[in-house]
């Protein structure tokens, strides 16, 4: 049993690295790095990307990101653009498949309330600690 583990272990180590690259030796999608050739369209393209979040990197937009993923889902925006659906069905689609972090523009949901609702709740305590304090020294 423990050379079964070995071997898969050994299996995977040597796997691995073939997963890392595997992506980036594929060609880049025909919009990831090509502008519309409406500026109009790519108004909206680029104001829709500038909203959305690279996966990968976690702290630049799909528009000024460089990682292989950030070009797919440039390619994705911009054909589904030129496909005449609305930016904010794109970013519904992508919220669906990617989830809430993707998005720069975070909606208030079920799941997403407690974010908007505990910081107003601790400046509510903060502010009655305050007028405590405040109202013992007066």
């Amino acid at each position: 049993m423990k050379r079964l583990i070995a071997a898969i272990a050994l299996l995977g180590a040597l796997l691995a690295p073939m997963q890392v690259f595997a992506q980036d030796t594929m060609p880049p999608a025909p919009y990831a790095y090509q502008q519309l050739d409406d500026p109009a369209l790519e108004a909206k393209a680029q104001d829709l990307m500038e909203t959305l979040r690279c996966l990968k990197c976690q702290s630049q937009s799909i528009a000024d990101s460089d990682a292989p993923m950030a070009g797919d889902m440039r390619h994705q925006v911009r054909s589904r653009i030129l496909a005449g659906e609305e930016p904010e069905a794109i970013r519904a689609w992508l919220v669906e498949r990617y989830g809430d972090y993707v998005s720069y523009k975070p909606e208030v949901s079920s799941t997403t309330w407690p974010l908007f609702a505990i910081p107003l709740v601790i400046l509510l305590l903060v502010g009655l600690v305050l007028r405590r304090r405040m109202g013992k020294r007066a």
